[in-house]
């Protein structure tokens, strides 16, 4: 039995099994992901998987089929301050508005159904396809760490964008998150 977090229209957001090692693992080293995140490798996964309570992979699937669409790495999940962080976000299927679905869940998941008070995640400063994304979902920009990074031999930068409970109740009741 599948241990589903929670569903939406087009998408549910579950608790990965070892069974899902290689879709994640094929997801960060995907050429056109590799370039904005940091993968991590089979043993770091398994780990969180098989005992992690502080951190969770999380698997984005369609509701129609079942088939992986994407990933979540939460950690975070026993800090005293209630506050989450997604450290990897990645879509295998761009395009199809699964992004910005799987954010509405994940931020769902956090606020209504954790109760958490704040989620945060970095993102490097010029991949612009995710900056948009976090920023049309709600999340505010909160710094820039500078030169905190090595990727190919050059430092790079990243942004830290952020956002609280309150104000995801406040898009919720615009009507701008999933009800």
């Amino acid at each position: 039995m599948m241990d589903i977090l929670i569903e939406g229209s087009r998408l549910r957001l579950r608790k990965a099994v070892e069974q899902d090692l290689d879709f994640i693992l094929d997801l960060e080293y995907a050429e056109d992901n590799l370039p904005f995140i940091v993968p991590f490798d089979r043993a770091f996964h398994t780990n969180i998987i098989t005992g992690g309570e502080a951190s969770m992979d999380v698997i984005v699937e369609e509701v129609a089929t079942g088939a992986p669409v994407g990933y979540f790495l939460v950690a975070g999940l026993k800090t005293e301050a209630k506050e989450m962080e997604w450290t990897h976000v990645i879509i295998a299927k761009k395009g199809m508005g699964y992004g910005h679905e799987a954010m509405q869940l994940i931020k769902k998941w956090c606020f209504a159904v954790k109760k958490f008070h704040r989620a945060w995640l970095d993102c490097k400063d010029y991949n612009e396809r995710a900056l948009h994304l976090y920023e049309s979902e709600g999340m505010v920009r909160e710094g820039l760490i500078r030169e905190t990074i090595i990727t190919n031999g050059k430092y790079e930068n990243l942004v830290i964008l952020g956002i609280l409970d309150r104000e995801y109740e406040e898009r919720r009741a615009e009507g701008k998150e999933i009800g």
